[in-house]
């Protein structure tokens, strides 16, 4: 299976077409779609078409005539963008968000449409996870992880408002990345919340999504990572620490701990989410009330009881544990830390994992990468996150990081 950045090259070189890659992708999915239920909008001619426009053009750039997956939170002019309710079925937003018409002028393939979960947020979607279906792939990039892990498109945009690219990445065995907030324009992507929401990337290695997000490939930086246990160490499950403690030994990092005022940020990630969230989704709420799920409907009774000072009191957090990042990160291209909890959690259960151990980063706004390579006591995947401050740095650490946890 080629990687994004393989077949870069060979469309470059007019060694492979465009059209041939889409149709690859296209039989793949045709193969396991009515498993995994990956995607909500997918016209095979459409893409076809788009293909062979790009095979008969120059080259625009190293994107050409790639296929790409994009979130169904974000705005396609020519493909519905229901943001996983009913409300929005066969909604029609008339333009491109920024990041998708981004990707056209770089000479992209939007491939179609992939599954999140309901307005971005907590109800479980159809979507299964492609190494075994009866688990979740994550949430809310459910459909962007799936569809890469299965082969269905070598990229994919998802977003993260929590821990919605790191932790389905983690759960698929992919790379997920989610740069600095406000690397790119948001115009176009559902809000949630303005001072959370990021646009993440979804490739099968970290070269990949740099080539994604226009990104300078990265050079593998060995050796100016550190271990953190983080403070929410003790929610791991077993094999969760255990195979984050296995990579940090591989790599031969140093520990290091972060200052006591970090602490408090996966909770006050949680209140200034909670409180954006309950104004963001007011129109949904005053006039659909009835066709939000009860998952929907239970988080914005909760969020709308969160007092304005307490999502100010996480911002005034955010601030002070932002400015004592470069001194804790000096020497440092990236920290080592936990993704996920430990592997996907079954489907059964009712839910797409806790978003626990990304949601400080995300607050944060820094960059952070889930770089696959480990592996649960069920044989399930599971990711390792690197953050940082600096995209570069992040992802030089992440390249050599992948370089080593590589079977």
């Amino acid at each position: 299976m080629l990687s994004a950045t393989e077949a870069s090259g060979l469309i470059g070189a007019r060694e492979l077409s465009s059209q041939e890659l889409v149709a690859a992708c296209l039989e793949r999915i045709h193969a396991r779609e009515d498993e995994l239920l990956a995607w909500a909008h997918l016209d095979p001619e459409a893409a076809l078409a788009q293909a062979r426009e790009r095979d008969g053009e120059p080259a625009r750039g190293p994107l050409h005539g790639i296929p790409v997956g994009v979130k169904d939170v974000i705005d396609t002019g020519d493909m519905p963008t229901a943001y996983g309710s009913p409300i929005y079925a066969g909604h029609r937003p008339g333009r491109d968000a920024d990041a998708v018409a981004w990707l056209r002028e770089a000479g992209a393939v939007v491939l179609g449409k992939t599954v999140t979960t309901e307005f971005a947020t907590y109800e479980p979607p159809p979507t299964v996870n492609p190494h075994d279906p009866a688990r979740t792939p994550g949430g809310s990039s459910s459909g962007s992880a799936a569809a890469v892990a299965a082969g269905m498109a070598p990229l994919a945009y998802g977003t993260q408002t929590a821990g919605s690219v790191i932790r389905p990445a983690s759960f698929c065995g992919v790379v997920g990345f989610k740069p600095a907030h406000g690397w790119r324009s948001a115009a176009g992507i559902k809000r949630l919340s303005e001072r959370l929401d990021t646009l993440g990337l979804f490739a099968r290695g970290v070269a990949d999504a740099a080539l994604l997000g226009g990104f300078t490939a990265p050079e593998a930086r060995a050796g100016r990572v550190a271990f953190c246990r983080t403070p929410w160490w003790t929610a791991l499950e077993d094999g969760g620490r255990a195979a984050v403690e296995a990579a940090a030994v591989r790599l031969g990092a140093d520990e290091v701990e972060l200052p006591p005022e970090f602490a408090g940020l996966a909770a006050a990630q949680e209140a200034a989410m909670a409180f954006d969230v309950a104004r963001s989704l007011e129109p949904e709420w005053r006039e659909h009330r009835d066709g939000l799920s009860e998952t929907l409907r239970d988080y914005l009774e909760r969020a709308r009881a969160v007092p304005v000072e307490e999502a100010e009191a996480a911002v005034a957090l955010r601030d002070r544990a932002r400015a004592r990042l470069p001194e804790l990160l000096e020497g440092l291209d990236a920290l080592l830390v936990p993704a996920a909890l430990g592997e996907a959690p079954l489907r059964a259960e009712g839910h797409t994992g806790d978003p626990l151990l990304c949601r400080a980063w995300t607050l944060l706004g820094v960059p952070a990468i889930s770089v696959p390579g480990l592996a649960g006591p069920a044989g399930m995947p599971i990711g390792v996150q690197l953050v940082g401050v600096d995209e570069a740095a992040v992802l030089g650490a992440a390249a050599w990081v992948e370089s080593a946890l590589r079977p």
